[in-house]
């Protein structure tokens, strides 16, 4: 999980960052999740992940502005995605399903905000979303 969530988005930092750079302009989206913001049981190393990109993807914000790239974080509730068939616990495995069996929301909603973000002119730096399911908590 921390390979993924966490690590995973340093090294694609480290790996556009340079042009980015040189070239004086580009968009950082990073991926926390409403998970970040709050946690439920069984999800406090997940939510541990999440929180260190939003708290990286924070850093990150300001430290680009010399070099005019812009940073979005987008934090998604829960969202019809492949995550409750990956999980191996099976004590853990039951609480995402039940989540994820009520009121997700669509994966083509998350496209949509990412288009959202990158579409807006060049002097606009959306730095964060958060959303969710209309009927739902998290």
């Amino acid at each position: 999980m921390t390979d993924v969530n966490a690590k995973g988005m340093l090294y694609g930092i480290a790996a556009v960052l340079p042009h980015m750079e040189r070239q004086m302009s580009g968009h950082i989206i990073n991926v926390p999740s409403v998970a970040g913001f709050k946690v439920i049981p069984t999800s406090s190393v997940y939510s541990a992940n999440k929180t260190a990109v939003r708290v990286i993807s924070g850093g990150l914000c300001q430290e680009v502005k010399p070099y005019n790239i812009r940073t979005t974080m987008i934090s998604p509730g829960a969202t019809d995605t492949e995550r409750p068939g990956s999980v191996t616990d099976r004590d853990i495995t039951e609480n995402v399903r039940a989540l994820f069996a009520v009121n997700t929301g669509p994966a083509d909603t998350f496209a949509r905000t990412v288009a959202f973000a990158i579409e807006q002119s060049e002097d606009v730096d959306v730095n964060e979303i958060l959303f969710r399911p209309t009927n739902h908590e998290l």
